[in-house]
């Protein structure tokens, strides 16, 4: 079963990670952040997302921002100076924008049943606007609202078709590492077509 859920906040931030310094967005929603929305409404160790499909709504565009983050990490649990760590960066993040995300969910056992079960869980979770966690859009404090649509609800994407170039599809973990998976994506009238995780478009 698919579902389409429209997603969309103030500000939203899906880094690029070839960029070290500071945070450059990509010009759209990367399927792991879109996939992170759907878990926010129901996540179970029983099930994964597969997003499909993604549709921008508004035009693209960007905003500078520059923020307070600190420049080193807790490692084992060692104190932090918030006022010796703190560091100002720039970033540049997207600006008012809003997406239609279709996304399918499957169980680990290919079990009918238990999918069935999920799919019907997670439209009620969403109809009502209920999550495990508060979605976002890439970064944290870029909160991210959310609304289930019907199949007759349709939305006009954005006219706009370019190359956005490698992007990143999600990240890949084994016990040895994680690993960066990207994909080639290309923008439409505005929509992505997703491949699948087994598709020989995803590199490492």
């Amino acid at each position: 079963m698919k579902h389409r859920l429209k997603v969309w906040g103030e500000f939203a931030c899906f880094t690029r990670p070839e960029v070290k310094a500071e945070r450059v967005s990509y010009d759209v929603i990367t399927p792991s952040a879109a996939r992170g929305v759907f878990e926010a409404i129901l996540w179970n160790p029983q099930i994964q997302w597969n997003v499909e499909l993604i549709q921008v709504l508004n035009p693209i565009k960007w905003i500078y921002l520059r923020r307070n983050e600190i420049a080193s990490k807790a490692v084992d649990y060692k104190e932090i100076y918030i006022e010796e760590e703190r560091v100002q960066r720039s970033s540049l993040f997207l600006k008012d924008t809003a997406y239609i995300i279709q996304a399918s969910l499957k169980t680990y056992s290919n079990d009918p049943k238990l999918e069935r079960k999920f799919n019907t869980i997670f439209k009620r979770r969403a109809s009502k606007g209920q999550c495990f966690t508060q979605p976002y859009l890439g970064c944290r404090e870029c909160s991210s609202y959310f609304q289930l649509l019907g199949p007759e609800e349709q939305l006009q994407p954005i006219s706009d078709t370019r190359d956005l170039g490698w992007m990143l599809y999600d990240m890949e973990y084994s016990q040895e590492e994680i690993s960066p998976r990207f994909f080639p994506a290309v923008m439409k009238n505005g929509e992505i077509v997703v491949p699948f995780k087994s598709s020989s478009e995803i590199r490492g």
